[in-house]
């Protein structure tokens, strides 16, 4: 059976044992994740998700992908250039199975990308009360008179 999953603003169509090239997901090798963001199942067409489905997979390693080199040349008097590369961030994983079914009750962990987790953690909901409760607030003039 194959699914087509959703990740990093990319459709992937997979199957168990498919090996994954994805964006950078905030998980280590040996990790299980799942990924929630299912289109399609079999022939179970989402709208725009399938409820309930997902696809579990197993990371792999933390991988660069190849350079990409981006060439900038100024025009006619100028005689400006510029070279810059770039290597890609990516996860490497492996499918071990999709399930059309029961998703929210398999207790795996779900693939989120590295930038959600950031965000997730600055809006931690304990994280701002504590980081004020740390701070010392100063003295007023007013109160440092009075003693």
């Amino acid at each position: 059976m194959f699914a087509v999953l959703k990740t990093g603003g990319k459709q992937y169509k997979v199957q168990a044992g498919d090996v994954l090239r994805v964006e950078k997901l905030d998980a280590v090798a040996g990790d299980k994740i799942q990924f929630n963001d299912i289109l399609m199942v079999g022939t179970t067409v989402g709208a725009p998700l399938v409820a309930g489905a997902a696809v579990q997979a197993e990371v792999i390693d933390q991988i660069k992908g190849e350079k990409t080199i981006h060439y900038v040349k100024r025009r006619r008097k100028h005689s400006s250039q510029r070279t810059k590369g770039h290597r890609q961030h990516l996860t490497l994983v492996r499918v071990t199975d999709v399930l059309e079914k029961g998703a929210d009750k398999s207790g795996v962990k779900a693939a989120v990308g590295t930038a959600a987790a950031r965000v997730a953690a600055h809006e931690a909901p304990g994280a701002k009360a504590a980081e004020k409760a740390e701070k010392p607030k100063r003295a007023s003039k007013a109160a440092a008179a009075q003693e």
